[in-house]
């Protein structure tokens, strides 16, 4: 059995439905994180219920009796679980230590209690800073700019540890921009493609220049099972491995990708540039290539396209039931 933790997120649901469809009994943990709307994971869920090789517990990985108190031993985690985004680390520097660190190190010591030694963990491209790009999982001077990005540079060093100690297998991913049906609605595709349709005007920091490597989930959630299958398949390992798009993609034309999708043009409102933020994401994926045959096939276009699809009928599925609640 595989436990995933952060099951109801946006990147969890996707990869506990793809177990699920390979056949795999899994388990999944969630603690619904105020951030956004408990309602919105409980509907990420609703395929994953159905199956009966699903189970799910609600509960907090910074909660040691919680872990303690699960009924299971599983062969393996994907470690998803944590407090997520720039911005908001900034006003809750704790919050996240606790979430993403004290959480982190709950579940590794929870894992050597139950005898499970695989472990593959969520990292992020904002453990990079500003260095040179295309970043790769050989820089070795990387000096995170905000409380979020030091604590998944905190997690992957945590897990060394582990690994070095208790002999533990463990892959860090480290995430470029993942976008997609079920993203998040603080991120910026999601939230630009709402401001946009309903004509509100959009927030454009530091004039468009900023570049990110936009993953598209599908890539995303097929290079975690592919190292699922090299972690089983391997013993006394500790890898990083890059999971991005290797191609850039500047806010102003990401804005303009929306625009010709949506079919409506934005209304900008130009913003000062955010203290935390990288100025540009470039992944690597040498490695991941090399070791996991991964190879990202959805250009941004095809992926906006295929996100704008699933927003609308997520509008359309509202919009019914608010009719449905006006006339009962």
């Amino acid at each position: 059995m595989i436990l995933v933790t952060g099951a109801a997120g946006f990147i969890g649901s996707h990869v506990v439905e793809q177990l699920l469809r390979l056949g795999f009994k899994v388990a999944g943990i969630d603690n619904f994180d105020p951030f956004y709307d408990k309602e919105i994971k409980w509907n990420n869920l609703s395929n994953a219920l159905k199956e009966e090789r699903f189970s799910f517990w609600e509960g907090d990985i910074t909660d040691v009796n919680f872990l303690d108190h699960l009924p299971f031993f599983p062969s393996a985690i994907i470690h998803l679980a944590a407090k997520a985004g720039v911005q908001p680390s900034l006003k809750d520097p704790k919050g996240y230590m606790d979430a993403n660190v004290q959480g982190t190190l709950n579940l590794l010591e929870w894992m050597r209690k139950r005898g499970c030694s695989k472990l593959i963990f969520a990292s992020s491209s904002s453990v990079y800073g500003n260095n040179q790009v295309p970043f790769s999982e050989e820089d070795n001077d990387i000096y995170p700019l905000s409380p979020y990005a030091q604590t998944k540079r905190s997690g992957e060093l945590m897990n060394y540890t582990y690994h070095h100690l208790y002999n533990f297998d463990i892959i860090n991913l480290r995430f470029f921009t993942v976008f997609g049906p079920r993203q998040r609605p603080d991120l910026a595709i999601h939230k630009f493609t709402d401001r946009i349709v309903h004509d509100q005007p959009i927030d454009v920091y530091g004039k468009g220049n900023t570049m990110r490597d936009y993953t598209f989930i599908g890539d995303i959630v097929q290079g975690v099972i592919n190292a699922y299958y090299y972690l089983v398949a391997h013993r006394d390992i500790f890898e990083i491995i890059n999971l991005g798009n290797r191609a850039p993609v500047s806010l102003a034309e990401l804005i303009e990708t929306l625009e010709d999708t949506i079919g409506k043009k934005a209304i900008r409102n130009y913003m000062p540039e955010q203290p935390g933020d990288m100025k540009v994401t470039c992944a690597s994926v040498d490695k991941a290539s090399r070791l996991l045959s991964y190879t990202p096939k959805t250009t941004l276009k095809e992926g906006i396209r295929i996100f704008y699809d699933w927003y609308r009928n997520q509008q359309n599925e509202n919009e019914q039931i608010k009719y449905r609640c006006t006339y009962l």
